[in-house]
């Protein structure tokens, strides 16, 4: 029962880090105004911020005790490389470019 637990958490986490990568993926590409800048900030930038959450939520939090997935390789491609390419391709490939949305005009 613990292990089931420590597995359901663990794609609980899989889950937020692609709603986090998709998010910071869709952020940068409204907010730089080159399209390699999203680009490069989105290979370095989230990443980092989510081998910092991995840290936190499988160290502090101890999510995903009781599964034992072998090396931290496997640990790190699941919790942060899949999220990085799930969220970009979520964001490029589902929700419509920052350019198609009209916005109204500021005085």
């Amino acid at each position: 029962m613990f292990a089931l637990f420590g597995f359901v958490s663990l794609l609980a986490l899989v889950a937020f880090h692609t709603l986090v990568a998709g998010v910071a993926t869709r952020f940068f590409r409204l907010r730089l105004s080159t399209s390699w800048g999203a680009v490069v900030y989105t290979i370095v930038l989230i990443p980092m911020l989510l081998l910092v959450s991995t840290l936190l939520f499988t160290g502090v939090l101890n999510v995903g005790s009781g599964v034992n997935l072998g090396s931290p390789t496997i640990v790190l491609g699941l919790l942060v490389a899949l999220p990085v390419v799930l969220g970009a391709a979520i964001d490029y490939l589902y929700i419509p470019p920052p350019d198609e949305y009209e916005l109204p005009d500021t005085q």
